[in-house]
């Protein structure tokens, strides 16, 4: 793997050039000390990943030269991040560990007791463009805008179940083995939990499935994490591709 991966929003093909943005020319001229000619590796969420030659820097832009593919496109299951923003870093840090554990899509919602009244939507979507250039993925999940809760089950379709983390049932940690396949949200709570109201509404939504995460109540932005490597394990991409570990 090239040491550095860089996210490019256009299509990839060989011998094709692709511009570079002004952020993305400084990145790789000011702060890893590229020059023209330097080798490193381009994704664009689609096309799978790429070794490619820089082949211009400058203060407006760039150019690399994709030259061949070097990985296949890897999607990820169909599992959404639904959570209440907590403090800035920790909401940070929400994003970038469900874009490395793969979420396919993170929404941000408004519960009553959040915190959080708005969030910048393109700061957290760079968030998990960097996430996935760090951890070698080929898929950026899309950061939707912030949605109060109440109009996000209104309109919610039922075929998506959602694995809601409740905070009331912490006790014995529940297995998620007999989950079925098919598409999944994830819902982490404020660091107040949920309103009776919020609470009344989601156990008589249908498509609401909930779980304990251990006898400990988490904090948000564990309970996140927890939920996801628990579901992944189960039903996602961790489970097909598990090994079983050799000890002495």
């Amino acid at each position: 793997m090239a040491k550095i991966r860089l996210f490019i929003d256009h299509p990839l093909a060989e011998g094709q050039p692709v511009p570079l943005e002004a952020g993305q020319a400084h990145y790789l001229s000011g702060v890893m000390r590229q020059r023209a000619g330097d080798r490193l590796s381009v994704f664009n969420g689609r096309d799978g990943e790429w070794s490619a030659e820089i082949v211009d820097l400058g203060r407006r832009g760039g150019t690399v030269l994709p030259l061949a593919q070097t990985g296949a496109q890897r999607d990820p299951p169909d599992l959404w991040l639904l959570f209440a923003p907590i403090k800035k870093a920790r909401t940070d840090f929400i994003v970038e560990k469900a874009a490395e554990m793969g979420a396919a899509r993170i929404l941000p919602v408004q519960t009553d007791f959040t915190n959080a009244e708005r969030v910048r939507q393109d700061r957290l979507q760079a968030h998990a463009v960097e996430a996935a250039e760090q951890c070698g993925g080929t898929f950026v999940p899309e950061v939707a805008e912030l949605v109060p809760l109440s109009r996000l089950l209104e309109g919610w379709d039922g075929g998506r179940r959602i694995l809601w983390a409740d905070e009331a049932r912490a006790g014995p940690a529940e297995t998620l083995a007999g989950l079925p396949r098919g598409p999944w949200a994830i819902l982490i709570g404020p660091e107040g939990g949920f309103s009776p109201a919020e609470r009344s509404r989601l156990g008589g939504t249908p498509a609401v499935v909930p779980i304990s995460l251990g006898p400990r109540i988490l904090r948000a932005d564990t309970a996140a994490v927890a939920a996801m490597a628990l579901w992944q394990a189960a039903c996602g991409d961790w489970g097909a591709a598990a090994t079983s570990v050799q000890t002495r």
